[in-house]
């Protein structure tokens, strides 16, 4: 059949294709890139209008209901850079940006030295390097992208959001006139720290078993032997409750206000995800259980 591909922004053609009828989207944007050079396949999102939703990859031109002289429309959506590119770069920043702060007070406070540090602060510094190590973990070993890119501006933007909150961070945990809490309050914030990192790394690894390797299969994520698992049965998104967790520990540890707003931003962000991969879980799987929620049980 023939298919003409109009650009989504002017709608202007790019040309057209010649393709059977079981040909999926990844085959069409093969053959835009023919069309266009500089747009490669990462780079390419099919619609059926120029505003429409984004088509899946394997979605045939005949489940579309396409026939001959039926039209697609591709948008550009700029230069890519690989998902785990763009984590390394996300990770590895914030856990040098911290260290730097933390072994070498000297430069930012004067004439002081990390022999002056609390207990706590010393905690706080092995748990944000702890936190940030196994990010860097997960992202080579435990994590299976569904998209092997993203755009090229979202490196800079995380990356700004990751180390200046870093910064800002280590800066007032470091700095010489900080005051610890009470030791009973560090020790709580690091036992709820630490349990929230086990459980986050639990739901990545649930999660990556659910996607054999080269796949982009979905399932509906159950808990498995685990049971820092089970928090699957009162939210999509468990990993996101864990990781908001995480920050509010490490703030109780702390007791610092920068810490307190990072993990604010966080929960801010993460509900945001959150709320959308629930929507989509109970749209694609219409035997979803009904009593979970997104990332705060029984409530949100």
């Amino acid at each position: 059949m023939d298919i003409e591909i109009l650009y989504a922004h002017n709608s202007k053609s790019a040309g057209k294709l010649n393709l059977p009828g079981t040909a999926t989207v990844a085959d069409v944007k093969v053959h835009v890139h023919k069309l266009a050079p500089n747009l490669y396949a990462e780079r390419q999102a099919i619609r059926l209008e120029a505003r429409g939703k984004t088509l899946k990859d394997n979605e045939t031109l005949q489940s579309l209901n396409l026939r001959s002289g039926s039209k697609l429309y591709v948008k550009d959506l700029g230069p890519q850079i690989g998902w785990s590119t763009v984590f390394l770069c996300e990770y590895a920043g914030p856990l040098a940006v911290y260290l730097f702060v933390y072994q070498r007070p000297w430069i930012f406070f004067g004439n002081v030295s990390e022999a002056t540090y609390t207990t706590t602060q010393h905690i706080a510094a092995a748990c944000y390097a702890i936190h940030y190590v196994k990010r860097l973990y997960e992202t080579i070993f435990v994590h299976r992208f569904s998209h092997a890119t993203m755009p090229l501006s979202n490196l800079f933007k995380n990356c700004t959001y990751y180390w200046g909150f870093t910064a800002y961070v280590a800066y007032h945990v470091c700095h010489p006139l900080y005051t610890p809490p009470s030791t009973l309050q560090t020790y709580i914030g690091l036992g709820g720290f630490a349990l929230c990192e086990l459980g986050n790394l639990a739901t990545h690894i649930a999660l990556r078993n659910l996607r054999p390797p080269g796949t982009r299969v979905r399932k509906i994520p159950v808990p498995d032997w685990n049971p820092l698992t089970n928090l699957f049965n009162y939210v999509s998104c468990p990993n996101y409750t864990y990781e908001v967790g995480s920050w509010i520990c490490f703030s109780i540890l702390t007791n610092c206000i920068p810490a307190f707003l990072f993990a604010f931003a966080g929960f801010y962000q993460m509900a945001i995800w959150a709320l959308g991969k629930h929507r989509n879980y109970k749209n694609e799987f219409k035997n979803y259980p009904k009593q979970r929620k997104a990332i705060i049980p029984f409530v949100l």
